[in-house]
């Protein structure tokens, strides 16, 4: 699956727009994550704990969306976006979305 944040992608025609796809996933913090981030925003620095947990939630959105275009008959996804927000006071909604499309290698000319 090709996948782009450009409204094209480089060296393909677009043959076919299959529509609009996304893949979502919400995750929550758990206490222990919770305590070892608490302690960490004593001192300061990168919170490993919920770094993991975010690139996490990217993976799986994005995994989604893949499955999703595929599941249209895509092979690639233009304009490809994340988002997130919060959910609650301890869960966090990651979104993968963009425009499933169908596209064919340019041709050489003779």
């Amino acid at each position: 699956m090709i996948i782009v944040t450009t409204e094209h992608v480089p060296q393909h025609n677009i043959v076919e727009v299959k529509g609009t796809v996304f893949g979502l996933t919400v995750r929550a913090r758990g206490i222990g994550k919770d305590i070892a981030a608490a302690f960490k925003g004593l001192v300061g620095g990168e919170i490993k704990q919920y770094t993991e947990l975010l690139e996490d939630a990217r993976r799986q959105s994005l995994d989604r969306m893949v499955a999703n275009a595929q599941a249209m008959g895509a092979n690639a996804i233009i304009m490809m976006r994340f988002d997130s927000g919060e959910v609650g006071s301890n869960m966090s909604e990651i979104v993968a979305y963009g425009t499933a499309v169908v596209v064919e290698k340019e041709k050489m000319p003779r």
